[in-house]
């Protein structure tokens, strides 16, 4: 079939990346332009499974659930708390004024990390068509179930060279003095 399309529009075409689905389950999909696309594995009803797929178009959670979320980006998440609060007790001492006890910074530390997980995890986000509303309350009330769920932004992924033009020149300098 690609090959076919090849031939057919005149562009070479390969595939990057894919998710196969399989199982019972439904799927719905949203295009949201040319440049993003969001495939929802749902049970339940259509409609709220495509509000779903509009919401990961826009809001890009990075798992289901809090306990989805990969470890390393909770650890770089962890890493950036950490240096917040380091800085803000710089801040404090500087001013004159104790810093903060370790107890206190590692709340502060787990309080981020927290906001953190419900940033990123699809079923703790706010819902976008009613921001008083979980997307896994929305769900809740839909009678839906969502199991899963792909986002494919066009572009993502390539890694893009990065020329040090200068360095390039220097280069070049160096091995026309040395010829």
């Amino acid at each position: 079939m690609r090959k076919g399309l090849i031939g057919k529009i005149g562009e070479n075409m390969s595939f990057r990346r894919f998710k196969a689905y399989s199982g019972a389950s439904k799927l719905a999909g949203y295009l949201h332009g040319t440049r993003i696309g969001v495939v929802v594995e749902f049970e339940g009803d259509e409609t709220a499974a495509k509000d779903v797929a509009m919401h990961v178009a826009a809001m890009k959670p990075v798992s289901l659930t809090s306990n989805d979320v990969p470890a390393e980006f909770i650890e770089r998440e962890r890493s950036v708390a950490t240096a917040k609060a380091d800085e803000a007790n710089k801040e404090l001492v500087a001013a004159g004024k104790p810093a903060q006890s370790a107890e206190i910074v590692a709340k502060r530390i787990d309080g981020a990390v927290q906001k953190y997980l419900k940033e990123v995890s699809l079923f703790n986000q706010s819902f976008v068509k009613n921001d008083k509303q979980t997307v896994e309350a929305m769900l809740k009330a839909a009678g839906t179930t969502v199991k899963g769920f792909t986002l494919y932004v066009v572009g993502e992924g390539i890694e893009k060279k990065v020329d040090d033009f200068a360095a390039e020149v220097a280069a070049q300098v160096a091995a026309a003095k040395g010829a």
